[in-house]
């Protein structure tokens, strides 16, 4: 069993910067990936990043359409997983899920409850 409670997300204006965290506990946690997705209002839930864990060298994966504007991380000593968010646009506002997997090309198969974000224009 494996709980993410995330925080961090608020109201920004585009172009702003944002960190998103995500306190991981269970069983585990050094050996999973995690990941990062969103949900918009009306859309389907969608992938923005993952990490592996240390034995694979903290591999990142990111969706395409982030453009390089997004950082994921991991503190695996303080069993956090972050997402930097830089220029922000108002089509990034969403509901962010923090997600774990048990490989890194793994399904998630927990999940957070949710932060949400919002970047008004």
């Amino acid at each position: 069993q494996v709980q993410l409670v995330e925080s961090g997300g608020g109201l920004v204006q585009a172009g702003g910067s944002l960190r998103l965290s995500c306190a991981a506990s269970g069983r585990a946690l050094s050996t999973s990936a995690f990941g990062w997705l969103r949900q918009a209002p009306g859309k389907d839930r969608e992938f923005v990043a993952r990490i592996s864990a240390s034995s694979w060298s903290y591999r990142t994966l990111y969706a395409d359409s982030l453009e390089g504007r997004f950082t994921i991380s991991r503190d695996d000593a303080k069993n956090q997983v972050y997402l930097q968010m830089n220029s922000l646009k108002p089509e990034d506002t969403a509901v962010y899920y923090c997600a774990h997997a048990k490989s890194y090309l793994g399904s998630f198969d927990y999940w957070g409850q949710g932060t949400q974000v919002t970047v008004s224009s």
